[in-house]
């Protein structure tokens, strides 16, 4: 990687330049979801490293240190499960959401699922969980959704009320009540870019 690192030896948060602008041609190269290209190293590009660092089974910090520029120079990718077809594919061990065609991953995202977390519901105990299986997209919502357990941002639903959304928080662990989260700003994508449509066959492992 052609950038220079701070003189704590990493790249982070707050930086921007052309330095940047390399760490996120990269991360686009090699798939991850960064949004525009533009120097600035802010909440989109840690995302990115965060979903580059879970791919690789490194510390996620979001900051680009020795072993994140290694991963990068390798040119580290997760891989798809499925050998045909267009799905979403959510790997739960890693928490990495991935549109996959034909058994080739086609853009990674940092995802935080269900934390597996005891909460209380109308009286009621629930566990926070993301059922492994094969499900299929069935309905979606275009705005955003008030729920009684929070808000989801233009949600995909796949599995009864687990949906693929938007939200403000996408830690680089699970911390939701049972749906793949992603950023505004990735949902935002995913909808425009009808990668996502009603009938998506979705794939959690």
């Amino acid at each position: 990687m052609l950038f220079r690192s701070g003189d704590d030896g990493k790249l982070s948060r707050g930086e921007s330049g052309p330095e940047v602008v390399a760490l996120q041609r990269r991360l686009a190269e090699l798939g991850y979801w960064i949004g525009p290209i533009d120097g600035e190293y802010g909440p989109l590009t840690v995302q990115a490293v965060y979903a580059l660092q879970k791919a690789a089974g490194i510390s996620r910090d979001g900051t680009v240190g020795p072993k994140t520029r290694k991963a990068l120079d390798a040119g580290v990718r997760p891989k798809a499960r499925s050998k045909s077809g267009h799905r979403v594919e959510i790997d739960l061990k890693r928490q990495l959401l991935m549109i996959v065609d034909n058994g080739e991953v086609k853009k990674i995202f940092n995802t935080s699922t269900g934390s597996n977390e005891y909460y209380q519901h109308d009286g009621n105990t629930y566990r926070a969980v993301t059922p492994p299986g094969k499900f299929t997209v069935g309905r979606q919502i275009d705005a955003w959704r008030h729920a009684p357990l929070g808000d989801l941002y233009r949600p995909k639903y796949f599995n009864g009320g687990i949906a693929i959304h938007g939200a403000y928080s996408i830690p680089p662990y699970p911390a939701s009540h049972g749906c793949a989260r992603v950023s505004i700003a990735a949902m935002d994508w995913i909808w425009k870019s009808g990668e996502v449509p009603i009938g998506t066959s979705v794939w959690v492992y």
